[in-house]
């Protein structure tokens, strides 16, 4: 893995600019979590550094190299959604896959990856199964095993646990800190619970009309914000306390 840099980070649809000059870096391995209020420019970062936009203008570094004009199955990226974006006709296996037919892996290549993915993930059983069989956080678990499939350095994800229910939120995103922990992995994570942000991201920046705001270290950003926009949005948004959120965590452990 290597340190992402994103330099003077420009987006335009039409005459209308929506990311105004974004910088900020992601040392390896760290859990940097994007906030703000919606229309910020939040997802379109996501999106832009996944390869799903094309830049107006700005360079986006993965260590040494920009990956501006990379295809998006070649940057070694892997975005997890909301939705869990999976294709109702496959099956698990062949969702989890799918990446990697795409990239031209042999078939042995891709059993093997989606094997040790599903192991990982505890979703080995599933793997015959259409994602209507499955309930949302199993749906959660797959399109996270088909994201770690394709041995990704860098994970985008994009409101990935707002879709589930409290304990189950809790059990993903303890199982996302391990497998970050386990494959050195980085992710760039948006969510508008800062809740979830306190327990599990070590950075914060936060946006406002497509401008960084603000950038550090989550317990400095929570308890010490040196913009008075921050400590609007933190004031403004109920946040749980630790003891809840350890309640949370033990009750998911059950799960």
């Amino acid at each position: 893995m290597a340190t992402v840099e994103i330099n003077e980070l420009r987006k335009s649809f039409g005459d209308v600019e929506t990311l105004h000059g974004i910088s900020f870096s992601i040392p390896d391995g760290a859990f940097v979590a994007l906030v703000g209020p919606s229309g910020c420019g939040k997802s379109t970062i996501l999106r832009l550094v996944a390869g799903l936009e094309e830049i107006t203008s700005g360079d986006i570094y993965i260590g040494d190299n920009i990956i501006n004009d990379i295809e998006p199955k070649d940057r070694n990226i892997a975005m997890v959604f909301q939705n869990y974006a999976l294709y109702p006709h496959l099956t698990v296996a062949q969702n989890m896959g799918f990446s990697l037919k795409l990239l031209k892996k042999s078939k042995v290549e891709i059993e093997r990856a989606v094997k040790e993915a599903a192991e990982i993930l505890g979703i080995g059983e599933l793997l015959h199964r259409l994602p209507k069989q499955l309930s949302g956080g199993q749906r959660q678990r797959v399109s996270i095993a088909r994201a770690l499939a394709c041995d990704p350095s860098l994970l985008v994800l994009d409101e990935p646990t707002s879709a589930l229910d409290v304990l189950v939120q809790a059990r993903v995103l303890r199982l996302l800190n391990k497998l970050r922990a386990k494959h050195d992995l980085s992710y760039i994570f948006i969510t508008h619970d800062l809740a979830v942000v306190r327990n599990v991201a070590d950075r914060v920046a936060v946006f406002q009309s497509g401008r960084l705001v603000e950038l550090g270290k989550t317990e400095q950003i929570f308890s010490a914000p040196e913009a008075d926009y921050t400590r609007r949005l933190i004031g403004a948004v109920p946040v749980v306390d630790e003891a809840e959120l350890n309640l949370r965590n033990q009750l998911a452990e059950g799960l």
